[in-house]
């Protein structure tokens, strides 16, 4: 993690305090006044943002519902008011964080390589509960995932198509480069095993270089990796993007194929926006000297997206049919908890609905961090730019079990009709839904709610019968239940 005081930052204010609420409530407000001035000043005001921006992210999603116009305007103000309010703290001076789109680095970074021993793929294998799943076999499983409300119908067309084309698995003539390589959810380690060229950007930590290094050896792809002097691989590698974002353009820019920049950042709290804002800028700069650039996201499930009917009405039915049991304990606990607890996930009727799935506990921060991402997916992609945009299925990665809390709810989800992934699972999911994307003709939607919506795999949260947060807390509790016995 970078030292606080270096690299792209919140601003000071008069004391010296680096506020993470000033700046997120700020920046909420500067995306809704375009579209919703009351609820600007309603961000503005807010005295209690850490317990109640939940509302002010929703809000900001309707209010562009009515327009896409509407939603990107919001977006490019969010965008702006980012780049307008982060700073870059360097040797004790600031300066404003859209220097860096011109910066020139302060060292080069150089290039090792990686070239694994194996032969490219040829079929998509999807690993699953400890089986290893192709063919008809997992297409029968996309099927079950249909038919229990876990992903979207286009997310099965997209996959089956990839099954269809395994061609396509090596990304032939493109380099993916994958920001947080290691991360669990990242694509990096499946495109390796699947051919491709991957360029890999994450922290200069020596054990995370030797799992990378050794997961390309054994694959079929070709590793490129950021090096500093050209020492040795392990010892040298890496750059933090938070400080580094000129060397990293500059790295990025020089490689010789099609360049696909892949986001899977993340990090704790404040740190989480400061890479999201720095990533932002790399990307901006990046566009600017590679016109052909595309942009690859992986959005949280656990955030607002407004829904299509038919995953509405699927949501109405399993309402409507959910067990005797369930109604007859439902009562009496929306009675107690004054409505928290157990109510629908939507209105019948509703097109589009608004599933509302923020989680509390994961804070401000982090809902900022992946609303600045959907911003730059909705810009870029209205700007011709190719993107690949979709909701990820909650997964049991690392992140996520060392919160007890989130741990908690993962392990009763299931209880309420929310499948959780393992992350090998996930990985390879998402990865080919990349894939696609980069393959196969844009979906040609009218409003970019529905780009976001188009091949979601959700786990469930939007299909589910209950709003998100009204079943959160009986699944933490019966998840608890469940890992004591």
């Amino acid at each position: 993690m970078s030292d606080e005081a270096q690299g792209v930052v919140f601003p000071a204010d008069a004391a010296g305090r680096r506020s993470t609420t000033a700046v997120g409530r700020a920046v909420l407000a500067d995306a809704l006044r375009p579209a919703d001035p009351a609820g600007a000043r309603a961000a503005e005001q807010e005295t209690a943002w850490r317990t109640r921006y939940v509302g002010h992210f929703r809000r900001q999603v309707e209010a562009g519902l009515d327009s896409s116009q509407a939603w990107l305007e919001m977006a490019a103000a969010g965008l702006d008011s980012v780049a307008d309010r982060m700073v870059v703290a360097r040797d004790g001076e600031e300066t404003g964080a859209r220097t860096l789109l011109t910066a020139p680095p302060e060292r080069p970074l150089d290039t090792a390589e990686v070239v694994g021993v194996r032969d490219p793929v040829d079929r998509l294998v999807l690993p699953y509960r400890g089986a290893r799943l192709e063919g008809d076999a997992l297409r029968a499983q996309l099927a079950r995932w249909l038919a229990e409300g876990v992903l979207e119908p286009s997310a099965v067309a997209a996959v089956e198509t990839v099954i269809d084309h395994p061609e396509w698995l090596a990304l032939p003539g493109r380099t993916v480069a994958v920001l947080g390589a290691a991360s669990e959810m990242g694509p990096a380690s499946t495109l390796l095993r699947w051919g491709a060229t991957v360029a890999a950007v994450d922290l200069p930590r020596p054990a995370l270089w030797e799992r990378l290094e050794r997961t390309a050896r054994e694959g079929a792809g070709r590793l490129v990796v950021p090096v500093r002097d050209g020492d040795v691989l392990v010892r040298a590698a890496g750059a933090d993007l938070i400080t580094d974002v000129p060397a990293v353009a500059q790295w990025l820019g020089a490689r010789p194929q099609p360049l696909v920049l892949a986001n899977c950042l993340y990090a704790d709290g404040g740190t989480h926006v400061r890479l999201s804002a720095a990533a932002d800028l790399l990307a901006q700069r990046l566009q600017a000297a590679r016109p052909g650039l595309a942009l690859a996201f992986l959005a949280t499930p656990t955030d607002v997206f407004a829904v299509p009917a038919e995953a509405v009405e699927h949501s109405v039915r399993a309402y409507t049919g959910r067990s005797r049991t369930t109604k007859v304990l439902g009562r009496p606990l929306r009675w107690a908890s004054r409505g928290r607890l157990l109510h629908r996930n939507y209105r019948p009727g509703a097109d589009p609905g608004i599933c509302d799935a923020l989680v509390p506990a994961q804070g401000p921060n982090y809902a900022l961090a992946k609303r600045i991402q959907r911003w730059r997916a909705a810009v870029a992609r209205a700007a011709g730019t190719t993107v690949s945009f979709h909701v990820a299925p909650s997964s049991r990665t690392t992140s996520v079990v060392r919160n007890r809390a989130l741990a908690a709810a993962f392990a009763g989800a299931h209880r309420f009709q929310v499948e959780v992934f393992d992350p090998a699972t996930s990985n390879a999911l998402m990865a080919a839904l990349l894939v696609h994307d980069l393959h196969a003709p844009p979906a040609g939607h009218d409003h970019p709610w529905r780009h976001e919506a188009h091949g979601a795999v959700h786990g469930g949260l939007w299909r589910g019968p209950f709003a998100p947060r009204s079943a959160l807390g009986l699944a933490a509790v019966l998840g608890y239940t469940t890992a004591r016995q």
